[in-house]
């Protein structure tokens, strides 16, 4: 006889029947105050932030710093809904390497506001007092930011939000509005805290931030550029999408009927400047680094982790390979990789405290190779457009100036082109911002090589910059001619025969 064990649906009524089985929270989640108010609540923010604040949480401390989560995007009313009919609650899975797995109840957002549904509330839960950090995992692209310039570049809501008594969309365009009120009213601004992948993201905030406002009021944006604080940050947790399969999981190990849990690996990094306009949590007591200078880490994460996600991915799907850990655990992709790291972007990085760099490079090949995680390469390649020139071509043109090696970096660049006119070519999708243009530049790379490199916006000097123009049209000879493995074996070999030589 099949003995089934009894499933909840994650509500708080259920907590004490699944606190035999999984981590619950030991506070009261309906007895929590709004200190955080976050954009962009999706996998990773559940995964990170709210877990290092459900870590408080449990240890007594922040119940004034609880997270009201807002969403701005039409695909944000599931998330809505869903927290909604759970009250709030989520459950987080972490995966380690040696299969070992932990599922906790996190209770961390008590409240959650869809922007669409009403614009005003936002504006008011911002302009709040108790609202003491703004938090963000807007995507890279987020920022209205022109990634060839470097500065300010609105379009979409952020071009709405600019019109003359415009009902903000945007998240410039709420965060600008509750500082004005904020202003108004004589409350002193809350911190506005970047958590996305972007070199110097607490600098990019108040670049954009400021920009945005001071076409709308001068003397605001003068005074959020005076007043506010935009810590940098870095931070790191492999987090895959969630899907059917980790639902059923979790229903089947641990008696948890959640709608939209989430999965990650064990390891977890933030490391946060302990720079704030009015308090903070005491984010140090739940294994946050705070430290005065970001940068040396953020460039380690972003040149080395993420560059490193886009390095294997397009070569690998050239190859016909859907998960990462499958990739790594390759010996050819695996050692294009750590040549990448150490050849290539180790030479841009600065001394990281505390962080052995070779034994780091390591440990991500460890992690990428993780069988449970099951992350796939199709999820790290959304948006490349926005993320390849934040972590990869910085590495090329640091390498460029100081007449580095760069035929790595060229040669993802080249799968790159290579799978969007595959891509192309078969009727597949490519989820990108700039999927149109992609498209055609990759088609007319085919007949005239190098064309992909016309794109101003993705790879701006780049594009005229001999050594990588050179190294480009190389390795795409080379991937022709070889195919993804051989071309990945032939920078090896002529790796290994320069250290001989």
């Amino acid at each position: 006889m099949t003995v089934t064990t009894p499933s909840f649906p994650l509500r708080a009524a259920s907590l004490p029947a699944l606190a035999a089985r999984v981590a619950v929270p030991t506070y009261d989640p309906r007895g929590l105050r709004t200190g955080i108010v976050h954009f962009g609540v999706g996998a990773f923010h559940r995964s990170h932030q709210a877990m290092y604040l459900d870590r408080l949480l449990n240890l007594g401390q922040a119940h004034g710093w609880a997270i009201c989560g807002v969403g701005v995007l039409p695909g944000d009313a599931h998330m809505r809904d869903v927290l909604r009919d759970q009250n709030h609650l989520y459950t987080l899975l972490t995966r380690a390497p040696d299969g070992h797995s932990e599922a906790r109840v996190i209770g961390a957002i008590h409240d959650y506001l869809f922007a669409p549904d009403d614009p005003e509330a936002v504006c008011e839960r911002l302009a709040h007092p108790a609202t003491r950090v703004v938090s963000l995992t807007v995507t890279e692209g987020g920022y209205s930011l022109n990634n060839a310039t470097g500065e300010f570049d609105p379009a979409g809501d952020v071009l709405h939000d600019l019109q003359p008594g415009a009902v903000p969309r945007s998240t410039l365009g709420f965060l600008t509005e509750g500082l004005r009120r904020r202003r108004e009213r004589g409350h002193p601004p809350f911190t506005v805290m970047s958590c996305d992948n972007i070199q110097g993201n607490g600098h990019v905030t108040r670049r954009v931030l400021t920009a945005f406002a001071r076409r709308q009021d001068p003397d605001l944006a003068d005074w959020i550029d005076r007043e506010v604080a935009f810590p940098n940050s870095m931070v790191d947790r492999i987090t895959p999408v969630t899907t059917d399969t980790l639902r059923a999981d979790l229903e089947r190990d641990y008696g948890v009927r959640d709608a939209w849990p989430v999965v990650a690996e064990h390891f977890t990094q933030w490391v946060l400047e302990d720079h704030f306009t009015c308090g903070r949590p005491p984010l140090e007591l739940a294994g946050v680094q705070l430290v005065p200078d970001v940068e040396p880490y953020e460039l380690m994460k972003l040149r080395l982790l993420n560059a490193a996600h886009q390095a294997m991915s397009y070569p690998a799907l050239l190859g016909g390979h859907t998960f990462v850990h499958e990739v790594c655990q390759q010996p050819d992709y695996a050692q294009f990789l750590l040549d990448y790291m150490a050849l290539e972007a180790q030479p841009t990085l600065h001394p990281v405290p505390g962080i052995d760099l070779s034994a780091y490079q390591h440990e991500l090949i460890e992690r990428f190779s993780n069988p449970a995680i099951q992350d796939t390469l199709a999820r790290l390649i959304v948006d490349g457009s926005e993320r390849i020139p934040k972590f990869l071509l910085p590495v090329a043109r640091e390498q460029a100036a100081q007449g580095g090696d760069l035929r790595r970096c060229a040669l993802v660049v080249a799968a790159w082109s290579a799978y969007v006119a595959h891509a192309a070519t078969r009727g597949e999708p490519l989820v990108d911002v700039r999927a149109p243009t992609l498209t055609l530049a990759a088609l007319a790379d085919q007949t005239r090589p190098g064309a992909f490199l016309d794109q101003p916006d993705v790879f701006g000097d780049l594009a005229g910059t001999p050594a990588f123009v050179q190294a480009y049209l190389d390795a795409r000879t080379c991937l022709a001619t070889l195919g993804p493995v051989g071309a990945l074996r032939a920078l090896h070999v002529t790796s290994t025969q320069g250290e001989h030589a």
